[in-house]
């Protein structure tokens, strides 16, 4: 098979395992940057530039698109999907998950279990939405944030009003959620590839700190799943439309809830926590399922 990935960078750890895990099952990869590629957008002959060649030949191609290139990023993979080539995870799930609100939306709509969550547009309603998801203290979220950053713990109702002026002040979109005590800074990230769990790990913040990412100085730790966490991980993944991504859990008193579904999942910590070859699995799985034109969500949205 010839497989793309499009990434950035080649050196980073995700990227790299990969390759390496398609190279050792005999597969030919290129890695290729998403904004380095151009398109040329004609009827019934859609095709792909880089660099002045144009791209050939694909079977599969992986998906690993920063948030910050979303649009572009997306765009290219629709590219690719209009010329048959089979993908990881498809543009519209892509674009659905990392839309905050509207993931939300549509695990809400579908019954998953989900911390209170308040949106708002303007700052004169700011106590009544601060009431409807518990009082302070409360995180508020941008909803352009990644790996923990514009993340908000605020723990009085006056800080709380504060940062969501100042926020709206900004004109910047904000999600303000319940804080879930009871998850003491961990939570748990499901790997999900192909509508099963491969690996999870708990992820702790470090002292003082109530974001658990490993990007913000967390820890990993091997963990053990109750079935409801399992198929909560797998139904998020599921409605999202995504074959590969990462489902993050917090353990509250009223059962598991979603915080996030993250479509590039990193490898890293969740391969060093539980020894398994993630890699390799979703390389399987591509192997199992690549069709040309096999995409599911065409016309959807």
């Amino acid at each position: 098979m010839k497989i793309a990935i499009l990434s950035r960078n080649p050196k980073l750890y995700s990227t790299r395992r990969l390759i390496e895990a398609a190279n050792e099952r005999g597969h030919e990869v290129r890695v290729l940057d998403a904004l380095r590629c151009y398109m040329n957008i004609t009827s019934m002959r859609p095709s792909i530039h880089y660099k002045g060649e144009n791209l050939t030949g694909f079977n599969a191609v992986i998906p690993r698109i920063g948030a910050s290139v979303t649009f572009y990023g997306t765009a290219v993979l629709r590219q690719f999907e209009m010329m048959g080539v089979y993908p990881l995870n498809e543009s519209v799930a892509i674009t659905r998950s990392r839309d905050k609100l509207r993931s939300l939306q549509l695990l809400a709509r579908k019954g998953i279990g989900l911390p209170v969550t308040g949106f708002a547009h303007s700052p004169d309603d700011v106590q009544d939405m601060l009431k409807m998801v518990g009082g302070a203290p409360a995180v508020i979220k941008l909803l352009e944030g990644t790996q923990g950053i514009g993340v908000v713990l605020a723990e009085t109702q006056k800080a709380a009003e504060s940062v969501i002026e100042a926020f709206m002040g900004l004109k910047a979109n904000i999600l303000i959620q319940e804080f879930i005590k009871e998850a003491g800074g961990a939570d748990i990230r499901c790997l999900v590839v192909g509508g099963k769990v491969v690996a999870a790990m708990k992820r702790q913040g470090k002292e003082g700190e109530f974001r658990s990412n490993l990007h913000r100085g967390g820890s990993a730790s091997l963990v053990k799943l109750t079935p409801e966490e399992r198929s909560t991980a797998v139904r998020a993944a599921s409605i999202m439309g995504l074959n590969v991504c990462g489902v993050d859990i917090l353990r509250s008193n009223h059962g598991p809830v979603v915080m996030e579904v993250n479509s590039s999942p990193g490898l890293e910590g969740i391969e060093a926590a539980t020894q398994k070859d993630v890699a390799g699995l979703i390389i399987q799985f591509i192997e199992k399922n690549h069709q040309p034109n096999k995409t599911r969500t065409r016309g959807k949205g």
